[in-house]
């Protein structure tokens, strides 16, 4: 089923109106959900949202709260979101981000106190769209084991990467583990088996279920202790740069907010070599054999706008269940 991008907007907004959202805020949050699911990201688009609405009347989510300045270090920032909506501090960090590299060539924002950003990606795309190479991640609650460990104390914690292009920027959005949460809840819910191994059943064996994977808890990280080493290391420099809450009092909470976050932004130098080099890369990249005829080699991001081209025009893609689900919030 597909429907228009305008008319899932609206209804994201008609929804977060109600919820006492200011006008502006629930436009852009609106607007970032629809897109979400437009450019492909449906686990935090439309399929996240009714979770979004769950959490904003448990008071987990502040409509109206803002973030506020805590200390300022030259090009480095650290704030406080005050447990607003984590699209809209995103986008805030992101932004002063930018402004700060204007400035000095490189800005780093750390924000403590705010909440679930839902697709770490927008925000690459963010700086990259202002022409900045943007580097943002956050920790999460535990929800991977570490190498070695059969239960998790490690978060899933999503890094982006970034960089403007004039023919399509390069997006990296990854998360620590081989698929996201979301994702597996995605396969379980169309009844698939993962492509590729994605964790561990209840007797340790390395399993494409997601219902498997989801009952033992042990989602399989990225290089198997290389992932492990990366949730750890960008869980301490969210935590120590932002002052904030780590993934172990994240976890102890019991509910994923007060997450900590980081946002980057770097001015390249924009000269013909700087995008002979990244054109250079990219086809070097490309050129490498096809394992499969039909499927081509492709950049970080390049997908995702090719998505995006096809779901404007025919219609965003939606689960029939969850948007049925969405108009009768």
């Amino acid at each position: 089923m597909r429907i228009p991008f305008e008319q899932l907007k609206a209804e994201f907004k008609r929804v977060l109106i109600n919820l006492d959202f200011p006008e502006p805020q629930a436009d852009l949050c609106a607007r970032i959900f629809a897109e979400n699911s437009r450019d492909g990201v449906y686990t935090h688009g439309l399929n996240r949202f009714p979770k979004f609405v769950k959490h904003i009347k448990q008071g987990v989510i502040k409509p109206d709260a803002e973030p506020c300045l805590i200390n300022a270090f030259g090009a480095l920032e650290q704030w406080d979101g005050n447990l607003g909506p984590g699209i809209l501090n995103a986008l805030f960090c992101m932004d002063r981000a930018i402004k700060l590299a204007g400035a000095n060539g490189i800005g780093c924002v750390a924000v403590r106190n705010t909440n679930h950003w839902m697709r770490g990606g927008t925000y690459g795309w963010q700086a990259a769209n202002a022409g900045f190479i943007g580097i943002n991640f956050t920790n999460t609650t535990a929800n991977v084991a570490p190498w070695g460990g059969t239960t998790p104390t490690l978060g899933n914690n999503p890094l982006v990467i970034s960089v403007p292009r004039k023919e399509g920027h390069v997006v990296l959005d990854m998360a620590v583990s081989q698929f996201s949460i979301g994702k597996l809840h995605q396969y379980e819910s169309y009844d698939e088996q993962l492509p590729v191994p994605g964790g561990y059943d209840k007797d340790g064996n390395l399993s494409t279920d997601p219902t498997a994977i989801l009952a033992s808890k042990r989602v399989l990280p990225v290089g198997f202790w290389k992932g492990s080493g990366l949730s750890l290391v960008l869980d301490l420099l969210a935590s120590v740069l932002s002052q904030g809450k780590s993934t172990k009092k994240i976890t102890d909470q019991g509910i994923e907010s007060c997450v900590s976050q980081i946002f980057i932004a770097i001015k390249p130098q924009s000269t013909r070599q700087t995008g002979e080099l990244i054109e250079e890369i990219l086809n070097f990249t490309k050129s490498s054999q096809q394992a499969d005829p039909d499927v081509p080699v492709s950049y970080p991001g390049e997908s995702t706008l090719k998505t995006r081209v096809k779901n404007t025009a025919e219609g965003v893609l939606v689960d029939e269940k969850i948007w049925a689900e969405v108009q009768t919030l």
